[in-house]
């Protein structure tokens, strides 16, 4: 396994990792994600290739076998009085290939970006994740995160 930042070569696995990403979430819970629709894959790529050269972002990549498995999407966020925090590192991303599940690559991925945090002396890094993914939650505690807080949806009528 290579984790390596990602390039503008790896557009597609990136694409599709965010597609499933985007699917996986939806599933959890149709009215709070966003569907992936057909042409998810393309305009996910789009975002993450627009993040490549942002300095407050990154964007590891995992190779097995030489194709790209996984990625971590992370970038530094300001202070916010609105979210009641300091200036702090954020996983945005953490999307790994379904056979590439349980041979270490998330951990490595989340290892990488914490790393790269921890060199640009950001020393809070925050996430979210589903409340319906307990793998990912396991990771995380595993990594060292602790529950914070809660988000909570209420749908209206249209």
């Amino acid at each position: 396994m290579v984790i390596r930042k990602a390039t503008r070569a790896d557009r597609d696995a990136l694409g599709r990792l965010g597609a499933l990403l985007m699917t996986v979430h939806y599933n959890f819970d149709r009215r709070r994600f966003l569907a992936p629709g057909e042409g998810a894959a393309a305009g996910y790529a789009r975002f993450l290739e627009s993040q490549i050269d942002d300095g407050d972002s990154v964007i590891f990549v995992a190779e097995i076998d030489g194709a790209v498995a996984g990625y971590c999407y992370a970038g530094i966020e300001p202070l916010s009085w609105k979210e009641l925090r300091d200036a702090a590192g954020f996983i945005h991303d953490l999307a790994l290939d379904p056979s590439a599940r349980r041979q270490g690559a998330g951990r490595a991925l989340l290892a990488e970006a914490i790393e790269w945090f921890r060199a640009r002396r950001m020393f809070r890094v925050m996430l979210w994740t589903s409340t319906e993914n307990a793998p990912a939650q396991q990771l995380f505690r595993q990594a060292g995160f602790r529950p914070t807080m809660m988000e909570m949806s209420m749908d209206l009528e249209r």
